[in-house]
């Protein structure tokens, strides 16, 4: 036998369990107050769960996102590393390909018309117990390179060919003192003899000059042609100063070469000349 107190608990259960059941009915537009009140009651505790569901997500993902963003920095400082030497060696070659195109408009320009037949070559090797004594060319004698050929870069004379190899070529700069240039004076066509100057300081010294020419700073020197070595009219350099030599029957005077040595990579070979 079913007891009346059951079946009153049962009858509460049935009506609590409808009245849910109409209360979360599809299209509903009102919250009925027991589950308002529900809600409201289960709101702080679903924070906490929620805070400490995100707290132990974080614990774990955290080590994995630093592992992560350690290989992203790595990948990036490579990358960076790797683009920095791609420009690095693309300004090279732009500078490289500069200075070529100066060799070339000089070998097609000036040198052309002047009846000079010349090839480049590069500087390989400098004296190391003296940079403004001699260098080493990447050409010799299979490349057409013979002794006392005249050297020059677009700006100006850079020496002679003192020695040759199959394949290689010694040049004396005229910077050495062991150097010896017949010139003159641009303008006024007056003659000297340019010498290198001893401490390795890469400057010249013009002297036997007629005491009775006008002389003054910022003249153009050139070579004269007088001897059989330097070809003429090759731009030597620019007088910075003039004084009387110790005897006083010549002037004498410094000289700064139109070539910058310390930054000379490329030169030029006469090989052949007008009339030659």
């Amino acid at each position: 036998m079913v007891s009346g107190r059951k079946l009153f608990f049962l009858a509460v259960l049935v009506v609590l369990t409808l009245y849910v059941m109409r209360a979360t009915a599809f299209g509903r537009t009102l919250t009925p107050p027991l589950e308002s009140a529900f809600r409201d009651l289960l709101a702080p505790l679903e924070q906490v769960s929620t805070w400490l569901g995100r707290g132990v997500r974080d614990a774990f993902t955290y080590p994995v996102s630093l592992i992560n963003t350690a290989k992203r920095e790595q990948d990036l400082s490579r990358e960076v590393a790797r683009l920095e030497g791609e420009l690095r060696q693309a300004n090279e070659y732009r500078l490289e390909n500069e200075r070529l195109k100066k060799l070339l408009d000089y070998r097609d320009g000036p040198a052309a018309g002047a009846g000079l037949q010349v090839t480049a070559a590069a500087v390989v090797g400098r004296d190391p117990g003296n940079w403004f004594s001699t260098l080493t060319l990447n050409k010799g004698s299979r490349d057409g390179l013979r002794e006392n050929m005249t050297v020059l870069a677009p700006q100006g004379l850079v020496g002679r060919v003192i020695a040759v190899s199959d394949h290689t070529a010694t040049v004396l700069l005229i910077t050495d003192p062991r150097s010896g240039v017949s010139a003159l004076i641009q303008d006024t066509r007056t003659p000297g003899l340019v010498e290198g100057t001893a401490g390795g300081a890469g400057l010249l010294h013009m002297i036997h000059i007629p005491n009775d020419q006008p002389v003054q700073k910022g003249q153009v020197v050139v070579t004269s042609g007088m001897s059989s070595i330097f070809v003429r009219g090759v731009p030597v350099g620019e007088i910075t100063d003039v004084k009387r030599d110790p005897t006083g029957l010549f002037f004498e005077a410094g000289v700064k070469p139109f070539v910058d040595f310390n930054r000379l990579e490329e030169v030029l070979v006469i090989t052949a000349a007008a009339g030659g």
